[in-house]
This record gives structure tokens, C-alpha cells and sequence, in this order.
């Protein structure tokens, strides 16, 4: 009899698909949630449980989390690999879509080579309900430090900073993501693109959310909110496609032997949750700030961590 059902699988989808791109921990809600269940989800749903079946279920997850951000920014996918593949014949970084290409590899790689050595440290160490809601509290208030320092303690959200030309080549308007690609290129070096991909390091801690520490290591290095937002949005989408890729056999195997078909379910529902957080957020950003993520993840895990302790 399996010991992951349906309903479980959906839930923990859906709970994925929004809290991956949410600036709250995935990861972190993904342990804490059922642990404050309880029942049958606190006991199949448990990462730090010898021989559970949860983690390779969470990583079937992941891969459709990143299903979902390549699917909404396919076009711009296009665009950075074709930007890419020019770049390396031409020998030369030249236009927005070249740098922006190189900006994305210079900060994948902190987190790609820490996560490779450390990631299963971590959360065995780590993937307990407590750590996770201590380090959920923390994460709160850094996306709270991050908007204080970028505001310089006014309260006020800044309207933005260099102005870019929003014409075209041809005398055109550009396209409102292309307008973004340019601020991001003209705000960012590879330096600071890289300590801006190295923060995703943070979100091997169970609680810290990978889209929020970059989100917030881009707005203090100058981003605006909705350039850091699809910034992060852009850098996730290898972090956790490749991550998810390099253990997704498993599932093939011995480890996905009566959970296949709920890792299926989970995975539609994690690729729609996905998908449709990433649209709401975009929007979002555009004009409001990381504050609300910052009070309800403090409180949160102050909650939760109250509860497990106490409860």
C-alpha cells in the first residue's frame, strides 16, 4: 500500500507551485505544513523520515515549478539562448540579450557548485519543522531589511532609478520585459550578479526562500522590484530545473515505486500553481513591495514555531 496519497500530493503540488515563486520558502512550508497537519500528513509527509518517499516527490515538484516558469517566459528564453549562442560565435557581449545571458550563468554558479557539495547536508541536518520555522522568521526579516535599506528607512517604496530609452532600434516602442532586460543589464555587473545568484545559497537553509534572498540581494544592489522579481524568476528556472533533473531518475527506479502516479498529480497541479504565481507576481511587483511577505513569513514562523514547541 502506498504511502503517499492523492489528496496529500495535490496538496503538497499546489503548496510548491505557489511557494517556490512566493518569496516564503518552499522547502520551509513544504515540512512545516504537515508537521501542523498532523495525522497521516505528518507521518507521509515527513522529509527526515528514514526511507520516506516525500523528497523524491518533492523533486518531481520542482521540475514542474520549472516546467512552469519556462513555459511563461518562453519568449524570453528564446531571446537570452539566441543571445547566448551569438555571443560565443561572435566572440563578444554586445547587446542586452548577450549580457543578460552571461549574467544569468555568472549567477547560477555559486549555487550550482555549493548546492552540489552541500544540499543533502543540509537537509538532513536541517529538514526539521522547528529549524524550518526559525529560519522562516529569519526570512522575514531579511526581506524586511532588504526594504528598509533600499527605501533608507523613509517607509516609501522608491520610484525607480536610471532611466532607460524605451524606443527600439527602429524608432519603436520595446516590449515592457525588454525595457526590464535593460535595466537589469545597465544596473548589474558580473560581480554583483553573482552575489546577487550566490544569496540562493541561503535557500539550502529550510525556511529562506530562494525567489526572496535573490529578490532582495537584487533591490540592494539597485534593482527595482520588478526587475529583481524577474530577475529571480529568469535565475530560478535552471537552479531548479537542473537541480530537479539530476534526481528526477530516481523515480524511475526503486524510489517512485507506488508514488508515480501521485508524483504525476502533484506535478500538474505544482505546474499550474507555478504558472499562475508567476503571472499574479509579475503584476505585482510592478508597483508593490516585499513587505506583506516579510510580516506574514516573521509571523509565521513565530507561530509555528511557538506551536511545535509548546502545542
Amino acid at each position: 500500500m502506498s504511502v503517499l496519497t492523492y489528496p496529500e500530493a495535490i496538496g503538497v503540488g499546489l503548496l510548491q507551485g505557489v511557494t517556490e515563486l512566493f518569496p516564503v520558502s518552499s522547502l520551509g512550508h513544504s515540512i512545516l505544513v504537515p508537521a501542523l497537519i498532523g495525522g497521516s500528513w505528518k507521518r507521509d509527509l515527513n522529509v527526515s523520515a528514514a526511507g520516506s518517499p516525500y523528497l523524491n516527490v518533492l523533486i518531481g515538484l520542482h521540475l514542474a515549478t520549472a516546467l512552469a516558469l519556462v513555459v511563461y517566459f518562453w519568449r524570453d528564453w528564446v531571446r537570452i539562448i539566441r543571445g547566448l549562442l551569438t555571443s560565443v560565435v561572435q566572440r563578444r557581449i554586445e547587446t542586452v540579450d548577450q549580457k543578460l545571458a552571461w549574467l544569468l550563468i555568472v549567477a547560477t554558479v555559486p549555487v550550482g557548485i555549493v548546492g552540489l557539495a552541500l544540499n543533502k547536508v543540509f537537509q538532513d541536518a536541517l529538514g526539521t519543522p522547528k529549524v524550518a520555522a526559525a529560519f522562516l522568521a529569519l526570512n522575514g526579516l531579511v526581506l524586511y531589511g532588504a526594504e528598509r535599506l533600499k527605501r533608507g528607512g523613509s517607509g516609501r517604496r522608491r520610484a525607480g532609478d536610471a532611466a532607460v530609452d524605451e524606443l527600439g532600434p527602429d524608432g519603436l516602442p520595446l516590449h515592457p520585459d525588454e525595457v526590464s532586460d535593460l535595466r537589469i543589464t545597465g544596473k548589474l555587473n558580473w560581480k554583483q550578479a553573482a552575489i546577487v545568484g550566490g544569496a540562493q545559497v541561503l535557500a539550502l537553509l529550510p525556511g529562506i526562500s530562494r525567489s526572496g534572498v535573490t529578490m532582495s540581494a537584487g533591490i540592494f544592489k539597485g534593482l527595482r522590484h520588478e526587475d529583481a522579481a524577474r530577475f529571480a524568476f529568469l535565475l530560478a528556472t535552471p537552479v531548479i530545473g537542473a537541480a530537479a533533473l539530476l534526481k528526477v531518475p530516481s523515480l524511475l527506479g526503486p524510489a517512485g515505486d507506488g508514488i508515480r502516479g501521485q508524483v504525476l498529480a502533484g506535478s500538474v497541479a505544482a505546474f499550474v500553481a507555478g504558472y499562475v504565481a508567476t503571472r499574479f507576481l509579475t503584476k505585482y511587483f510592478e508597483t508593490r513591495t516585499l513587505t506583506p511577505f516579510a510580516i506574514y513569513c516573521t509571523l509565521a514562523g513565530l507561530g509555528s514555531l511557538a506551536y511545535l514547541s509548546w502545542g
